[in-house]
């Protein structure tokens, strides 16, 4: 199965068609050199063909068994991409429509995800392939969060590493930030990393008052700047129905107390990755440190 990284097509129509047949899958990315395959071999492509693969078909397809190609959108006629963004149009013109003549004439067969396609096709004799859930694997998710804001860009690094060990570690576990594009592209590597968008104030306390998280972190590395800051964050983590993980902090220190109503560790990234797998397993102790942590707090200042 040659594919454009893993995608919905492949997780909901076309893995599910090949477990059926029984067939050992092996899954090629588009993007990657073709490799040699054994004589006989099926060969599916998901949507797109590269000229790479296409050149190292018409070399070998006489060592070739079946050759597929499954799409799930119209990608063949060029009317029915009107209204599409230019760039992806012509992604759809050369990964795809310019290839239909080359692809009958390679004797491939066609696998289409709708009837509606299957008529359009029908002198192509296409397979129609129904959907399948591609979720009978998943496990349920914990999610562990940070809701720095840019001037926190220093400690969005701090945590890169410990993203990587935590997620690592353990794979029910999913991290959330907010950032740009270049907070985007320092998590890029790892899996189950959810970058949302920097938001107003009043969409961000709609967000955070939504469930699902059970770990809030809240970093802070000792420069000037950071001695000026506030402990806010312990207000939010706590409304997001999480348990803190705090920088041992003069910050902090001043309502967090340790494995009470919160964590305070120092900024050493393996202490942190032990203690957010260590209590997102916990749940009984994060019940207790929460409650703790929703007690409410004097007002006053002092003088």
């Amino acid at each position: 199965m040659v594919e454009q990284g893993e995608n919905p097509s492949s997780d909901y129509f076309v893995k599910p068609a090949l477990v059926n047949e029984s067939v050992q899958i092996l899954r090629l990315d588009s993007g990657a050199a073709p490799i040699s395959v054994g004589l006989g071999c099926n060969l599916v492509f998901v949507r797109y063909l590269t000229p790479q693969w296409r050149r190292w078909v018409e070399q070998n397809r006489d060592a070739l068994g079946r050759l597929v190609f499954f799409m799930d959108d119209d990608l063949f006629d060029a009317t029915a991409h009107r209204g599409l963004p230019l760039r992806y149009r012509w992604k759809l013109h050369r990964l795809a429509r310019r290839h239909e003549g080359w692809l009958r004439r390679m004797g491939a067969e066609l696998w289409v995800s709708t009837s509606w396609l299957a008529e359009k096709y029908k002198n192509w004799n296409p397979r129609v392939l129904a959907p399948q859930s591609p979720y009978g694997g998943c496990e349920p998710q914990k999610t562990f969060f940070y809701h720095g804001s840019a001037s926190h860009m220093e400690e969005i690094r701090w945590l890169v590493p410990v993203v990587e060990e935590v997620l690592k570690r353990d794979p029910t576990f999913s991290f959330e930030l907010i950032g740009n594009t270049k907070i985007r592209q320092l998590f890029a590597h790892l899996p189950r990393v959810h970058v949302l968008q920097p938001m107003s104030w009043p969409a961000y306390k709609a967000l955070v008052s939504r469930p699902g998280r059970i770990i809030g972190l809240a970093p802070l590395l000792p420069n000037t700047f950071n001695q000026a800051r506030s402990p806010t964050k312990f207000f939010d983590i706590t409304q997001a129905g999480a348990v803190g993980v705090y920088a041992d902090h003069p910050v902090y220190q001043t309502v967090v107390e340790h494995e009470r109503n919160g964590l305070l560790l120092p900024m050493e990234p393996k202490a942190w990755a032990d203690a957010i797998v260590q209590l997102g397993n916990d749940e009984a102790l994060r019940g207790e440190m929460l409650g703790q942590a929703n007690q409410p707090r004097p007002s006053t200042v002092e003088e």
